[in-house]
C-alpha cells in the first residue's frame, strides 16, 4: 500500500499562468465557436431549448481547439474523427443494450476509446458524445444514426471552421493551427 499511495505524490510543480495573449485568444475562438454552434441551434430548431443540437461534449473540445490548438487531442482529424466514432459507437451500443444501461454507458466510452486508438482520432470529448448517445433521453434516442451528422458531425466542423480562423489570426508562431490534417 505505501507504495501504491508513494506514486500519488507529486512529481513536479504546477505551471505558470498561461500568457494573457493566449488567454484572451482562446475565449475569443470559444466564444464565436459555442456561440455559432448554439445560434445555430437557436435559429434553426422549433423549440431551441429542446434542441439537440448543442451537447455538452462540444464545450470540452472547445477547451482543446482554442485552449490547446497544437496538442494531438485537438487536430482535426481527432475533433471530427473522434467525435463521429464515438457518436455512432454510443448509438450502435444504446441500440443493442437498450434494457441494460450501466452496461450500455461503460461499453459506449469504453469501445469509443479502443476505436478511437485504432483510428489515431483520440479526442476525450468524445467519450462524452459517446455517453451522451446513450443517457442523452429521448430527444437523443429518436435521431437514432443521425445524432452522428446533427448535431455531432455539424457542430465539431463549425468549431473546427472557427478555430481555422482565430487560431490562425494570432501573431504568436505557437498558435498556428492545425499542426496535421490527416
Amino acid at each position: 500500500m505505501r507504495f501504491y499511495f508513494t506514486r500519488m505524490r507529486s512529481k513536479d510543480i504546477c505551471p505558470p499562468r498561461q500568457p494573457l495573449k493566449k488567454i484572451v485568444w482562446s475565449w475569443i475562438g470559444a466564444f464565436c465557436g459555442i456561440y455559432l454552434v448554439a445560434g445555430l441551434a437557436f435559429y434553426t430548431a422549433a423549440n431551441p431549448m429542446g434542441s439537440m443540437f448543442v451537447i455538452g461534449s462540444f464545450g470540452a473540445s472547445a477547451v482543446l481547439v482554442y485552449g490547446a490548438p497544437l496538442a494531438e487531442f485537438s487536430q482535426p482529424r481527432n475533433l471530427i474523427g473522434g467525435s463521429v466514432i464515438s457518436a455512432l459507437i454510443g448509438v450502435a451500443v444504446y441500440q443493442v443494450f437498450t434494457d441494460y444501461i450501466v452496461l450500455a454507458c461503460a461499453l459506449a466510452v469504453s469501445l469509443s476509446i479502443a476505436l478511437m486508438y485504432l483510428t489515431r482520432t483520440l479526442h476525450p470529448p468524445a467519450g462524452a458524445t459517446a455517453l451522451i448517445a446513450v443517457i442523452g433521453g429521448e430527444n437523443v434516442h429518436q435521431l437514432g444514426f443521425f445524432y452522428a451528422l446533427m448535431p455531432v458531425f455539424l457542430g465539431t466542423v463549425l468549431l473546427l471552421i472557427v478555430a481555422l480562423v482565430v487560431n490562425n489570426l494570432s501573431t504568436d508562431p505557437k498558435r498556428h493551427y492545425p499542426v496535421y490534417w490527416v
